[in-house]
């Protein structure tokens, strides 16, 4: 018998969960054997067993027929299945998908003007409004990063495989502006660029130190950046979405995919309308435990026969 893993077949589960049921199996593998016998061997009452051999019966795993015996009328069991496969639902192609997780403070690149720093999870790193901090060796360790007007960029490897057909690239990260101290009204227009096309730009609304980030560390100051907005771009064969908005006509096929290393860039222009600033959220600060994180969803494609 073949079944699928759904809810209709929760009755062979049902039947299969008892080691009396298993035992029950086992013996009618052998012979067939009625209730009293069935009973006797397991060391069951004969009501219990009835009850046991219904639950069988509803899985279609066991037959029981009524026969004339000795004693009178009987019920005799035989074992109905010589094998049972579950069928597992297809997996969904298109749902697989490589994952990186690109700390703050792993970028590759940045220019920044004041005001601007960076912190790890358990100190401020250099000094504030220093540029030069962005290059000290400790920027590796940092889990929050802001500047006023710039760019900021991160390189990661592309593990996608020749047999593996890209069907949508989704970054998410944790953004907010960056005002002197904290404004909940200082927008900023800050652009998305991948592999140096420019997918879309988000104006934040502000930079919010109304209350204190959910996992904003608690020796970092209430007067401050403390949490931010979850971002999720999507980039797919119909367009770019931003918070699942289309947002640009910008397919997956042309955002470099090829490429071995790939490069995501952040930048906050001088020029720009709101030159609000740009402040990034990773692990241990803001609303939301994460850095950030790029998906690479695709599909496996035949590539055919290889011959030499």
């Amino acid at each position: 018998m073949k079944i699928n893993s759904s809810k209709d077949a929760l009755p062979v589960f049902a039947a299969l969960n008892s080691e009396t049921r298993l035992n029950i199996i086992y013996l009618l593998s052998q012979e067939s054997l009625n209730i009293s016998q069935l009973a006797e061997k397991l060391n069951v009452s004969s009501a219990v067993m009835t009850k046991h051999i219904k639950k069988l019966e509803t899985a279609n795993i066991v037959s029981a027929r009524t026969v004339n015996g000795n004693a009178g009328l009987q019920k005799m069991c035989s074992l109905k299945l010589q094998s049972l496969e579950i069928v597992f639902p297809q997996i969904n192609k298109s749902n697989l998908f490589h994952s990186i997780d690109i700390p703050v403070g792993r970028y590759m690149d940045i220019e920044a003007t004041p005001t601007c720093g960076l912190a790890s999870p358990l100190k401020i790193i250099g000094n504030f409004d220093d540029p030069r901090v962005f290059f000290l060796d400790e920027r590796i360790d940092a889990s929050i990063l802001w500047f006023t007007t710039g760019r900021i960029k991160y390189s990661f490897p592309n593990y996608l495989l020749s047999s593996q057909k890209p069907t949508s690239v989704e970054i998410s990260m944790e953004l907010g502006s960056e005002a002197p101290a904290a404004n909940n009204n200082w927008p900023s227009d800050i652009s998305f660029i991948l592999n140096g096309k420019k997918l879309c730009e988000w104006t934040s609304p502000g930079d919010f130190a109304d209350r204190r980030g959910r996992y904003t560390p608690s020796w970092w100051g209430t007067h401050i950046n403390q949490y931010g907005f979850l971002k999720v771009i999507r980039i797919t064969s119909k367009g770019v979405f931003l918070d699942g908005e289309l947002v640009s006509d910008l397919t997956i096929d042309n955002i470099n995919i090829d490429r071995k290393v790939w490069t995501f860039e952040l930048s906050v222009d001088e020029n720009c309308p709101h030159p609000g600033g740009l402040t990034i959220y990773g692990k241990n600060f803001g609303n939301y435990d994460q850095n950030i994180i790029v998906n690479t969803y695709y599909e496996i494609i035949n590539l055919g026969d290889c011959t030499t």
